[in-house]
Formats: C-alpha cells, structure tokens, sequence
C-alpha cells in the first residue's frame, strides 16, 4: 500500500529497523543456526532488496507536502558532495571490504584495508550517508525528509553498530584493522596510524565512479523526475 507519508514512514522505519534488527547478534545467530551463513546472506539481501522497493514506491506516491522551503544554493551542495558520495559507493564496492556483509574473508588478506579503507573503513556507508544528507538539504518536503533522514540514520548508525559487531565475531583480528583505519575520514593517516594508498585504489575505479555519476546526472529525470542539466 502507498500513497501516504505515513505509508511511507512505516515502509522506511521498517527498512531501517530491518538492518539493524537482523545484524543484531541474537537475530542472526538463531537465523544462520537454522539456515546457515549463505542462507543468511541471500535472506538478508532479498528482505532488504524487498523492503527499498516498497520504501521507493512510497516515497513516489506519497503526496507532496512543503515543510521548509531550500535555499537556491542547496542545489550547489548536491553537485559539490554527490561526486565524492558516488566515488565513496563505488571504491568501496569494488575493493575487498572488511566491515561489509560476509567480508570476513578481507581479515586474511596480507592487507585488510587497502585503498579506500585506509581513508575510511566504511566509505559505501559515508557515500550513502552524504547522499542522503545531500539531497535532505535540497529537498524540503515531507517525503524526503523521511526518505533521506531515514537513509542517513541507517548509514550513519550503521557504522557503530558494523564496529560493535565486528569486534565481537572477529575478536583479535578486529584490533589491528581498528588501529590502522578510522570511521572518520582520513582520521587514521591525520594521526599517523596509516598511510594514503593510492594504488589500492587506482585510476580504473575512479574512472568506473566518474562514469557512474554522469549515468546518474543524465538519468536523474528518468528515476528521479527532476533535471539537473539545463
């Protein structure tokens, strides 16, 4: 059902509460005793797949309703940010990921964090993060801030509780990967604790993010209903 903010409210408390209730230790442990790792995976991922569905499809009919009317210099804050947020998504995708969802397997890498991890250990979830707050500065209206300020709960919140589950089921490998990177960005290589790899992260990445930001610049009135190239 949509068609209402408060369709879309529930669709997006669900989405984000659906995160962080099947992450949780006892929700999982009993999930991957019955079903096992993999299973758990491929349930995770459709639950999550289905309820961003239903949370856009809301977000799409929910009716229009100003709370505060943005800035014209809003718009510039979105180009200034939304490169960076897509390069952020992309190079986090595209390198082994220590904190993602099954990415147990980067701790026995020689390197653990390489690239993008030594700027931050959780660049899909920063990329996510300045998206939504990017688009919640330049959007005023009720739909988006739930649909924004819901998407920033769950990648700002996330990173805390990523951390907090990862010490736990990693024990002793979880400590060097802290001490070497930061859920700041560029905290770890400020304080010395790491050094910038550029090659971890290579030219071939970035040109894969610019190319997917100009698809979305272009296609943003196809998906979103608004142009941003005049």
């Amino acid at each position: 059902m949509t068609g209402s903010i408060e369709t879309l409210f529930v669709a997006a408390v669900t989405f984000v509460g659906a995160h962080f209730l099947l992450a949780s230790q006892p929700v999982r442990a009993g999930v991957v005793q019955a079903i096992g790792e993999r299973g758990f995976m491929i349930a995770y991922s459709a639950i999550s797949g289905a309820l961003f569905v239903w949370m856009l499809l809301a977000y799409g009919a929910a009716p229009y309703v100003d709370v505060w009317y943005p800035a014209p210099w809003t718009r510039h804050v979105v180009f200034t940010i939304m490169p960076f947020s897509v390069l952020l998504v992309v190079l986090g995708y595209l390198t082994p990921n220590p904190t993602a969802l099954g990415g147990e397997r980067a701790f026995e890498a020689p390197d653990p964090a390489p690239g993008i991890f030594r700027i931050t250990r959780h660049p899909v979830m920063w990329g996510i993060g300045l998206w939504a707050l990017s688009h919640l500065a330049a959007n005023g209206d009720q739909a988006s801030i739930v649909l924004f300020g819901g998407l920033a709960i769950l990648a700002f919140g996330g990173m805390v509780a990523v951390d907090a589950k990862r010490a736990r089921k990693m024990g002793a490998k979880w400590g060097p990967l802290a001490m070497t990177t930061s859920i700041l960005p560029f905290m770890a290589i400020l304080e010395g604790r790491t050094r910038f790899d550029w090659a971890g992260i290579g030219w071939r990445r970035v040109g894969i993010a610019l190319a997917g930001f100009l698809l979305l610049l272009l296609g943003h009135p196809y998906f979103a209903g608004v142009s941003l190239v005049h």
